[in-house]
């Protein structure tokens, strides 16, 4: 019996030395940039390119994100309240206060049920809002915009955000074409065990308010491609243009 679990331990140190090499061996080096004026010129550019005062001004939008799992989403922006449906799940976040309201099957819960599902859709939101208009997101609070000068001559924008979110501290590296708007980016994130994993930003699609979306991105990491995408989307400058008729928010003051 001992014979067999030193066996086993002698396999599983493999497998783990294994991993540990195949991850180095994908991963490719986060790039040296420089910070300043230069850099945050770049990620101006690319800000004009999506039309960033238009986003701003979007005061509703809704999606629906379909990554790993499938959320759909109504974001009143002026307000920064959130609902979030996915499964048998409709919960409604205020984001201030990361406080809110939470239904299963049609029925309100309490106590810490319902805190769990509010968190959860908190933590769906962050992520899944991050994907939805990431280019926004430049010059939020605890970013660092760094220019990097790529092999081919060309110029890059790796953002790195210091804080905020659920995972701070990730990186990307922003490839953009010449009217500033993002075609692809690097990702060096803590989810992601494969540092510089490319994605593609493709599928650019203008909102009635004139803010520019893109709604399909694909990666692959060890050879396993991952396809992430935006749909159901809309956005209008308020709840009256968003045409809904009744406030769907209002329960949470009730």
């Amino acid at each position: 019996m001992k014979k067999i679990l030193k066996i086993l331990g002698v396999l599983a140190l493999i497998i783990i030395v294994g991993l540990i090499a195949l991850r180095f061996a994908l991963s490719e080096r986060m790039p040296n940039g420089e910070q300043g004026a230069a850099a945050d010129a770049l990620a101006e550019k690319m800000l004009t390119a999506i039309n960033k005062p238009a986003w701003d001004s979007t005061g509703m939008v809704q999606w629906t994100f379909h990554g790993r799992s499938e959320h759909d989403f109504l974001w009143d922006k002026t307000r920064n309240w959130v609902q979030v449906k996915w499964a048998e799940n409709e919960v409604y976040v205020m984001l201030d206060s990361l406080t809110g309201v939470a239904f299963e099957n049609g029925k309100r819960l309490e106590g810490e049920k319902s805190d769990e599902l509010v968190n959860t859709a908190w933590e769906f939101f962050a992520n899944d809002s991050f994907w939805l208009n990431a280019p926004s997101k430049v010059f939020d609070k605890g970013t660092e915009r760094r220019l990097v000068k790529l092999d081919n001559g060309e110029e890059a924008l790796l953002i790195t955000y210091a804080s905020g979110g659920v995972t701070p501290g990730d990186s990307y590296l922003w490839m953009l074409d010449e009217n500033g708007l993002p075609t692809s980016w690097k990702m060096w994130v803590k989810i992601i065990p494969i540092g510089g994993t490319p994605t593609t930003w493709y599928d650019w699609t203008t909102l009635e308010t004139g803010a520019k979306i893109a709604q399909n991105h694909s990666l692959e990491i060890a050879g396993k491609k991952m396809d992430i995408a935006i749909s159901n989307l809309k956005g209008a400058k308020d709840l009256t243009s968003f045409g809904l008729g009744k406030d769907p928010f209002v329960v949470l003051n009730e």
